[in-house]
């Protein structure tokens, strides 16, 4: 019995970290499509739904885990940032306050939403508020990031780091909603009795 439970609780261990890392290397391939503005050194990316994702998907603690993975990868120099590019002059470079808002989008969209459970589906808005507010929270450590890079004003920081992506967020929104309804439950089913691992009282 004791056996048992142990080749359960290391199936559940590397359960989670492989998707924690699969995760991560998915905001990696987010890099691959950037489209740079000339008003703005923002680009357009997708790394951001992935990290909301990360955490819609995961859950709080595992989806924050893939972000901080993808994070530490661009630091040490691996080409996992906008334009492929990497290095630790990211992280405080003008756009650095939106990538560690990636990491408050994870763990503040898989916080709201709740881990994934079998038998248990996810209310609608719940997924709805989760993904809003995953989507927006990245942008409160990215335009006050970027006012003091600019040496702007709150309007210029805005109008550079926020007002032209609302359109292009609002879609990914939408997106993310949509995908997380249909792979929380499909996760949850797949891992049969490893699901304990995304049981939690408050979904």
């Amino acid at each position: 019995m004791r056996q048992t439970d142990s080749v359960r609780s290391n199936r559940k261990a590397i359960f989670n970290l492989t998707l924690t890392a699969l995760f991560a290397a998915f905001t990696a391939a987010g890099t691959f499509i950037s489209i740079p503005l000339p008003f703005s050194p923002v680009p357009i990316v997708l790394q951001n739904l992935f990290a909301m994702l990360s955490g819609l998907v995961l859950g709080p603690v595992p989806g924050s885990g893939a972000v901080a993975l993808y994070l530490v990868a661009g630091a040490i120099g691996l080409p996992v940032f906008a334009g492929a590019s990497g290095g630790p002059v990211h992280l405080i470079g003008p756009t650095g306050g939106f990538l560690f808002g990636y990491l408050l989008s994870a763990f503040t969209a898989g916080l709201i939403a709740g881990k994934p459970c079998t038998g248990k589906k996810s209310p609608l808005w719940r997924l709805i508020l989760a993904s809003a507010a995953g989507m927006l929270i990245v942008y409160v450590p990215g335009v006050i990031r970027l006012k003091f890079a600019l040496d702007s004003d709150w309007a210029g920081a805005l109008a550079a780091g926020f007002f032209p992506f609302l359109i292009g967020d609002l879609i990914k929104t939408v997106s993310a909603v949509i995908i997380a309804a249909r792979l929380r439950p499909l996760l949850a089913e797949r891992l049969g009795e490893t699901g304990e691992i995304f049981r939690s009282s408050n979904v």
